[in-house]
């Protein structure tokens, strides 16, 4: 147990180095209450930030997150087995933690819907999947291996018959979207496939064009509780309140579309 914890806090460590994303806790916790480690992708940065601040000011829970890739999530919850709370960009990550026994409650929370994003003005002219496979075009796209926007971005490529054209215009891989947002609103690339919320990080460097649905492979974000928490009760009680009607309506306020109730999908489908 105690190699574990250190494992565990080694591994934190190391993530704060390569992203530079811890959340910071919040500092009046009631007294003996065990914080809870929160696993979450990078791209839910911001709704995650206010939850789990209002989760401590009701149930007087530290929340504390650890914000990276959901790939890059999902292999140090198997490495450090420690935490509580785990939320990736789509249910293929959620999928793989539940079949290895790392998850043992879950539900949907919202959807993420991939949009080409450019740089504002749109200065490489594209309009279109197809565009990305033009001539001089550059492009960055997520990597599959990290974060759910590039094996998303990699399917939707290879749907529409395009993902060898587009790979030989690709000029940068981001570990997050985040990172993809960065490449865009630099001018560093001509544009990127993220997640639709995304262009709010930088909305006066960055414009959006939507992908047709019969186009695209819009994903559920999931949420769940770990197994090996040591902090259950508070772990469930923190997945039901972010998943709340009012919790959903923190999501639309920063670009998500929220996941309701009777959808077709969510927490039981097989999405990889």
């Amino acid at each position: 147990m105690k190699k574990t914890a250190i494992l565990a806090v080694i591994i934190l460590f190391c993530s704060v180095i390569a992203h530079g994303c811890i959340g910071k806790p919040v500092q009046s916790a009631k007294e003996g209450t065990e914080p809870l480690l929160v696993y979450c992708g990078a791209g839910m940065r911001a709704p995650m930030d206010e939850l789990g601040s209002q989760f401590e000011q009701e149930y007087g829970v530290n929340v504390i997150c650890n914000y990276a890739g959901s790939g890059h999530l999902l292999n140090q919850i198997e490495l450090a087995q420690n935490g509580d709370v785990y939320q990736p960009g789509a249910m293929y990550y959620f999928t793989i933690a539940r079949d290895k026994g790392f998850v043992d409650y879950g539900k949907s929370v919202a959807y993420h819907v991939p949009v080409i994003v450019v740089p504002k003005g749109n200065p490489a002219n594209v309009t279109c999947l197809n565009d990305l496979a033009n001539p001089g075009v550059k492009v960055a796209l997520g990597d599959p291996e990290a974060c759910a926007i590039g094996k998303v971005g990699a399917k939707i490529l290879e749907k529409n018959g395009i993902k060898d054209a587009v790979g030989d215009n690709v000029i940068a891989r981001g570990a997050t979207v985040n990172a993809l947002i960065v490449y865009v609103s630099k001018g560093d690339v001509d544009a990127a496939i993220t997640w639709d919320e995304t262009v709010l990080f930088a909305p006066d460097a960055t414009d959006s064009i939507e992908i047709p649905e019969e186009e695209n492979i819009i994903k559920i974000i999931p949420v769940g509780t770990l197994t090996f928490s040591e902090n259950k009760e508070s772990a469930r009680k923190f997945v039901d309140f972010i998943t709340s009607d009012c919790s959903k309506a923190i999501y639309d306020k920063y670009g998500f579309t929220p996941y309701r109730q009777g959808d077709i999908g969510g927490i039981n489908e097989t999405n990889r």
